[in-house]
């Protein structure tokens, strides 16, 4: 019963495949995947919700609705209407990843595994040995990120997966760019100590 109800950790090729899959699924039946808009979604819903003339109906706009931000009403409004109405296959598929995330987090079989343990030592070895610290620095890159993907015009899923799946040029582009700096940071952090 233990077996059923918590999940093992998958090696890397089959979350590879699973992951490809998803995205193919996707692609092919809804649309492709891409979550940083949703980022912006969210600010718009709570900014719509303080200044309630921010997003409009606006029946000569082709989504719809408005807004006064020029951000907000480019592509014909199609961001303003999706703050007027946030429950869309988008913004449903980011609270699922959270939600799912959590879940799958919980329901780890292996959390005291040998791979967690060494993580661990190497993260309270390398870096702080706070949580409180850890969780901090996690938020910073997490909003560093979030505003390097807005600037790129989309995310990691938008243009890595999503994109290269489509042979995207800007696609190809922004995982060499992920590429150059992701792997040197990576050997600068996760070096050998002596």
């Amino acid at each position: 019963m233990k077996n059923i109800l918590f999940q093992k950790e998958w090696n890397w090729k089959i979350s590879g495949i699973s992951l490809g899959l998803v995205f193919l699924i996707a692609v092919i039946f809804v649309k492709p995947i891409g979550v940083s808009t949703q980022f912006v979604i969210l600010d718009g819903i709570i900014w719509n919700s303080i200044s309630d003339n921010i997003v409009v109906e606006n029946e000569s706009a082709s989504s719809g609705y408005s807004s006064s931000n020029a951000y907000l009403n480019k592509s014909g409004g199609k961001y303003a209407k999706n703050i007027a109405n946030p429950f869309n296959y988008s913004f449903i598929f980011v609270l699922a990843m959270v939600l799912g995330g959590f879940v799958a987090f919980r329901l780890q079989s292996n959390k005291d595994s040998k791979t967690k343990l060494v993580n661990n030592e190497i993260r309270e070895c390398r870096y702080w040995n706070s949580n409180g610290k850890r969780y901090i620095a996690a938020f910073v890159g997490g909003f560093i990120v979030l505003i390097g993907a807005r600037i790129a015009g989309g995310c990691t899923s938008g243009h890595m997966m999503s994109g290269m799946m489509q042979t995207s040029l800007s696609g190809y582009l922004f995982t060499i760019g992920a590429f150059i700096v992701a792997v040197p940071v990576a050997m600068f952090l996760y070096r050998e100590e002596k």
